[in-house]
This record gives structure tokens, sequence and C-alpha cells, in this order.
């Protein structure tokens, strides 16, 4: 097997290469991406020359590379986290429900999510709000947004966004039921990293101790990342589900509410903290006592 140590400084040899190399033979060709990856990585760790490129930029050139190979369901917002409104809203509740979500843009739609019709956008809400004539129904502020397979490709899906002027998508499946939902801004992140604005607050993070045997968590932790920072006897579950919060809900047999408290067969004690009817969305989980614990 090449290894990288046994070569030079200087001579261009990478681990991108030396792997190259292992799986394809020495006469196999570089592409372009894999040439500018290995002179970005031959860098690594060096202090940026004047007028060289600095670590934020070579980051950024690096989730460039690989732009292209995403697609719509790589960066989509699934479909549980979406926030949306009925048709039939009324305008002052538009409004409470614009400020409750922070939101630019609410998906609408028409007796279920399935059925999204379109999209109000905040500034057509604003202006209304401002001239102090409120509609009687909502339809006159309704925008067509994108309808986008989960398959395109983030790069296309720019390109349509940019060609067509709407900042909005909605991902759909195979059948046309929504899947998702993408903005202009989860695009552009892949390219520069988390944006945040002056209004994002410091989300609270997926698996946090607070205190011996209290663990704060995200209901979307998943369960191999629990076994590995909390307890592995968390994971070992029959059912098939993957995150803390499908773990909880199996558990109760229902979607359990914020108070609610279930116990796993370790003794651990998983307590909803937030969620709603249709989801759990933070847990506390206290450990077993001392005399409870199962082997």
């Amino acid at each position: 097997m090449p290894d990288d140590a046994h070569y030079p400084p200087g001579n261009g040899r990478s681990f991108w290469s030396g792997l190259r190399t292992m799986l394809l033979g020495e006469d196999s060709e570089a592409t372009l991406r894999d040439e500018i990856e290995e002179a970005i990585e031959s860098h690594e760790g060096e202090t940026p020359r004047v007028g060289d490129l600095t670590p934020v930029e070579r980051q950024m050139v690096r989730n460039l590379l690989h732009f292209g190979e995403s697609t719509v369901s790589d960066i989509a917002v699934t479909r549980g986290d979406i926030i949306a409104v009925p048709s039939d809203i009324g305008f002052d509740a538009l409004v409470a429900a614009f400020v409750e979500a922070e939101h630019s843009r609410l998906p609408v739609y028409k007796e279920s999510l399935d059925s999204v019709i379109g999209m109000v956008h905040i500034k057509d809400v604003f202006r209304l709000r401002m001239m102090g004539t409120p509609p009687s129904d909502i339809a006159e502020l309704i925008r067509a947004p994108l309808f986008v397979p989960e398959s395109m490709g983030v790069l296309d899906l720019l390109a349509r966004m940019r060609s067509e002027r709407v900042h909005l998508a909605i991902v759909v499946d195979e059948f046309g039921g929504t899947e998702g939902l993408v903005t202009i801004e989860d695009v552009v992140e892949e390219i520069v990293g988390e944006i945040e604005d002056e209004h994002d607050e410091e989300a609270p993070g997926m698996l946090t101790l607070l205190d011996d045997g209290i663990w704060d968590a995200d209901a979307r932790a998943e369960l191999v990342d629990v076994a590995v920072t909390v307890d592995a006897r968390l994971a070992d579950v029959e059912e098939d589900v993957d995150t803390l919060g499908g773990l909880v809900s199996v558990l109760a047999g229902h979607v359990p509410q914020p108070g609610e408290i279930v116990t796993h067969a370790s003794g651990w004690r998983l307590e909803v903290t937030e969620g709603d009817t249709r989801r759990v969305e933070r847990l506390r989980l206290h450990a077993p006592e001392l005399g409870a614990l199962v082997e």
C-alpha cells in the first residue's frame, strides 16, 4: 500500500493520489476535481502567504468541489420540521404564524401538507398590515413555489431558483406527496457554511450533560450517537427506530406530550420537555438510580 509518509515533501504526492494509485493503478489519470482537492490538502496546516487562499476560502472551495454531487434530498428540511399554514387561515392568524415561525416565507396547504398550493411572503403581509387593509382571505397573497423531485441536483435547483426568481421549493416524492422544503439559503449554506443572522439564537446541542446523570437531548439525536455518548443500552431496541424521539414514542405507545415520562428497560427515564401533538422535540434523560441498574 502506498504510504504518503515515504514521499519527500514537495513532490505532489498526497493521500488522494496514493489512494487513487492503490485502487486504480499507477496509470490512472486524476480529474481536475481530484487535482484541486489534492493541491488544497498538500497545503493543509500551512500559514497562508499573502494573496493565498485563507483556511475559510479553502473550505469553501472544497464545498464547491462536491456541490454538484448533492441532491435536493441531502439538504432539504424534513417534512416533520416544515412550518406551514392552512389556506383558510385568517389574516391576523397568519401574522401570528409569521411571528412565531420567524421565517420570511411560509408554505400554504389545503387539507394536508401533501396538498401545498403555494407560499406567502412576509413582505406582502407586512405591506397590507401597514396599509391597514387586511384581506378577507389570504388567496391574493399566495405565490407559486417551485415543486422539485428529491433526486434533483442542488446545482440544478440553484439554477432554477435564479432563473425563476423563486427562493422556496417544495420537495415531492414519486407520488406527489410532500417530503421536505428547501430555501435558497439552504443551497447557499452548502457552499459558505451555516448562515446565521441577528435573530438566530444558538441552537441547543443534540446531547448536553446538565448534571450528574441528567442529559438534555434533541429528539432528533441518533440512537447510535446516544449509545456512544450516554449509554449503549438506550440503543438496544427491537423496533425500527433511529432517534430518541422515535424511541420515546415507541416506549409510550403514542406521541408523548411535554411533562410525560417513560421508562426504558435499562432504568433510564425519558422526560419529554418540548413537543406538540405531532412530534417530540426535546427530552431530559434521567440516569437509572443506583439500585435500578440493569446489567
